[in-house]
């Protein structure tokens, strides 16, 4: 039972450290092609049964996109809101800072180093009270 009990601890610290690495360079990877949102005050509009978010951006130019349905839904009844914009780009903007899949994979990332360190202390404490 014993040998079991620390194989099993052996396996989640490789599995726990070593994806929990690789899931935290795919993190880095994503929020760098992410690229940079900057924070604007958006003003909504309804044009043809569609929700329209209107910006200023850093350059002073205009911006405009088109809210999807689930964005439209969050934003009923609102007449400004604060969003995210993509520098250099007029039309596409999202109302978090950060990406969902970034924040998903970096949760992702740290759920798995902690399961890594959590299975690697276990091992180490059962190692010395044998001992």
């Amino acid at each position: 039972m014993t040998a079991a009990l620390d194989a099993i601890l052996e396996i989640f610290t490789w599995v726990g450290l070593g994806a929990g690495v690789l899931v935290a360079l795919l993190a880095l990877i994503l929020w760098a092609v992410d690229g940079s949102w900057l924070p604007a005050r958006g003003v909504i509009d309804e044009e043809d049964h569609r929700t329209v978010v209107r910006w200023f951006d850093d350059a002073g130019g205009v911006g405009a996109a088109t809210a999807s349905h689930a964005e439209a839904e969050s934003l009923a009844g609102q007449s400004m809101v604060d969003i995210w914009y993509r520098l250099g780009s007029r039309d596409r903007f999202r109302l978090t800072k950060h990406s969902p899949a970034v924040r998903a994979t970096a949760w992702l990332a740290a759920g798995l180093a902690i399961l890594g360190v959590v299975a690697l202390a276990t091992s180490w404490i059962l190692l010395f009270a044998r001992g």
